[in-house]
């Protein structure tokens, strides 16, 4: 299918059949069991957040730092930022737009890994790893699952512009396009919860 023959954004009555809003439909689905199984870790980590659960070890106010977290929170929102930015090229039909946004946003997302990274690796060489305490094996869980979530959107990304270049917006680019934004706004939203409730919370 040609650029020119796609139909997202047409007014009107919809397509017979739309299938980009089929198989984006299917991606919601895949969304909604990504979300409980954060919303298992966040239980998990609610209940081993406390003293109890440090077996003598560090408690969340001594290993989290809401300053920089907040400093990832940065990043993290102008990376959802240009991706958006991305999408608004993309139904401009622009493709050095599209994928230039997407290049912002894939190295907006680097740093937001790198600092994460550079927080665990901290946490390793003071010897407070996960098999310390309960507490901390849930912490770096639900961090890490997190950071995971974060790398395989960049490689996404980084396989997007390529097709963005390549391709064009035919109906597949498109669909996978789509599909990649809600992925990572939804990192995003899951970023926020981790904000709040393991580095605001833990440093009070």
């Amino acid at each position: 299918m040609s650029e020119t023959d796609l139909t997202l954004w047409v007014r009107g009555e919809p397509p017979a059949h739309d299938a980009i809003g089929t198989q984006t439909y299917g991606f919601w689905l895949y969304m909604m069991s990504d979300a409980l199984i954060f919303a298992a870790l966040f239980a998990s980590y609610g209940v081993l957040d406390h003293a109890w659960n440090a077996a003598g070890g560090p408690t969340a106010r001594a290993i989290v730092h809401p300053v920089e977290a907040f400093w990832q929170t940065i990043l993290l929102f102008g990376a959802v930022l240009s991706g958006s930015l991305a999408m608004a090229g993309m139904k401009r039909r622009s493709r050095p737009a599209a994928a230039g946004f997407l290049l912002v946003a894939a190295l907006l997302g680097t740093g937001f890994v790198a600092l994460e990274l550079r927080d665990l690796v901290t946490l390793v060489l003071a010897g407070d790893t996960p098999e310390r305490s309960a507490f901390l094996s849930m912490f770096f869980l639900l961090v890490a699952t997190h950071g995971l979530h974060v790398i395989f959107g960049l490689l996404w990304m980084g396989v997007m512009i390529v097709q963005v270049l390549a391709f064009g917006f035919t109906a597949p680019v498109v669909t996978r396009l789509l599909n990649m934004q809600m992925f990572w706004q939804f990192q995003a939203a899951i970023w926020v919860c981790v904000f709040v409730f393991v580095y605001l919370q833990g440093a009070m």
